[in-house]
């Protein structure tokens, strides 16, 4: 099930009234009962590998917990990460490495029978193996004590708002909010409707029509010219950012009013400075998960620059890996790394330049000016991350410079089907895209209140309404893009 559907406007509300009316005893049978049901909705048979993670995990970390021999200690966590970690592998990556195997072996002279398999992605696996994973590690190093309850920790496992796509839960904040007996709350109900009404509007709204522009360009590589790629890269900045944080948004709102606050996922990324700021800002809960559980035991930044490089390239590497089974989002990854580890190197030298140059680097036009080639490298390795294909993306990257000539505009106008209606609807909704972030990620309006409540609870009506009469119009559903992770 998918929040912009139909079917999730039925759901939502009947799961909120039993929540709410319900005995604590029963809330969470019945929570875990819907979540099961949010996720079976896809394919029944998968909720099996969730059961099967859920019960390794679950298991593991109690018997981790009542061991003090370390070296049994160990082998229950390598049990868990190698269990869970290989069911990943499977689904997720045995056909891209026995493809990438295939090739290579090929190239070389070979003649290997085809070894890919008819294998269904689980929806959200990435992101529910990640946080059983936390999980034990947070139990094995005594962070947390393990939860022996096994309807409690299934429910933290398979809370429906944030199953498939996030944010990646630690179970210090989830578990114990879980457990509570929440009561609907004015406060609770009114900043969660305006999460979710504002993550409908970034979905439905502005990255559901940024997607038409973006898809005629990178669905017709042979064609793009140089002005369309860079058209529609920042477009799909804009897509990419909508369809994710919108999604995030929702599942922030939906657990808000049931009273149960998820962690901030996003922190408007484009503002960054820097690429390091923008992963401080972009998927913070993966990429502290990363810091916190591979960075941080790879050494860190705690030994040589040398090794601080390597620690960095491999974190995203693994990033990018972890996002897609596809060269394409490998190689976005270690752009990532490699701009980050640039970055370090250069930073004295940088610093020396600024001072030589009495360069103010707090004034507002060098932050512009930072913002401005933060964005650019960032919207250059979208192409990556957004490419059909590796080929497609070279291919892309090759015309983005050669792909110039006298006709380009009306070339690339026409290609990308746009209009002066289309670009007053696409600057309006980034227009109010910009404030609704300016408005949700400001503490002192999302939780005081200091905005007019009778105005803002209108709009929030107003924006959902006309999200819905959008959403049917085009008699369907866009499935968000962090699904496929």
């Amino acid at each position: 099930m998918i929040f912009n559907s139909a079917e999730f406007l039925l759901f939502y509300p009947l799961v909120l009234l039993l929540y709410f009316v319900l005995p604590k005893k029963c809330k969470w049978p019945m929570l875990l009962i819907a979540s099961y049901y949010f996720y079976m909705i896809w394919n029944p048979p998968l909720i099996f590998l969730i059961l099967f993670t859920t019960a390794v995990s679950y298991i593991s970390a109690i018997i981790i917990e009542k061991t003090e021999n370390k070296k049994r200690r160990k082998f229950w966590l390598a049990m868990t990460l190698i269990t869970s970690l290989g069911v990943l592998f499977f689904f997720k990556y045995f056909n891209f490495l026995a493809d990438s195997a295939i090739s290579i072996w090929n190239f070389f002279g070979g003649n290997a029978d085809d070894l890919v398999l008819q294998l269904i992605l689980p929806v959200g696996i990435s992101f529910y193996t990640f946080q059983t994973l936390s999980y034990v590690l947070d139990v094995y190093r005594g962070d947390i004590k393990a939860e022996h309850h096994f309807g409690w920790y299934a429910l933290f496992v398979s809370f429906f708002p944030q199953l498939v796509a996030g944010p990646i839960e630690r179970p210090d904040n989830l578990l114990p909010q879980l457990k509570e007996d929440h009561k609907l709350e004015a406060d609770n109900a009114f900043i969660g409707l305006q999460k979710m009404a504002v993550g409908f509007f970034k979905k439905i709204v502005v990255a559901d029509l940024m997607a038409e522009f973006v898809n005629a360009v990178y669905n017709n590589a042979e064609d793009a010219t140089g002005l369309g790629i860079i058209i529609a890269s920042v477009l799909f900045s804009v897509q990419i950012y909508c369809d994710f944080s919108g999604y995030t948004d929702i599942a922030i709102g939906c657990a808000r009013i049931m009273g149960i606050r998820l962690m901030q996922n996003f922190n408007r990324p484009y503002r960054a400075r820097s690429i390091k700021e923008f992963w401080a800002r972009w998927h913070i809960s993966l990429s502290t998960w990363f810091r916190d559980y591979l960075y941080i035991p790879l050494g860190g930044n705690r030994c040589s620059k040398v090794r601080h490089h390597f620690n960095i390239f491999v974190v995203f590497f693994v990033s990018g890996l972890w996002h897609g089974a596809s060269w394409t989002f490998v190689v976005w990854g270690v752009l990532h790394g490699l701009y980050q580890i640039v970055g370090a190197i250069t930073k004295k030298t940088r610093e020396r330049i600024y001072a030589k140059l009495k360069i103010k680097t707090e004034s507002l036009p060098f932050i512009l000016w930072q913002r401005f080639w933060t964005f650019v490298l960032v919207c250059f390795s979208w192409i990556f991350f957004r490419a059909n294909s590796f080929s497609d993306a070279l291919l892309l990257i090759k015309k983005l410079f050669t792909a110039w000539d006298a006709n380009i505009f009306s070339a690339t106008i026409s290609s990308m089907g746009i209009t002066v209606t289309a670009v007053l609807v696409t600057v309006l909704s980034v227009l109010i895209l910009s404030m609704l972030d300016t408005i949700t990620n400001d503490p002192k309006i999302g939780d005081s209140g200091t905005v007019s409540r009778q105005y803002t609870t209108a709009w929030i009506a107003l924006v959902v309404a006309v999200a819905w009469c959008l959403l049917l119009s085009v008699g369907g559903a866009s499935a968000f893009i962090y699904f496929q992770f």
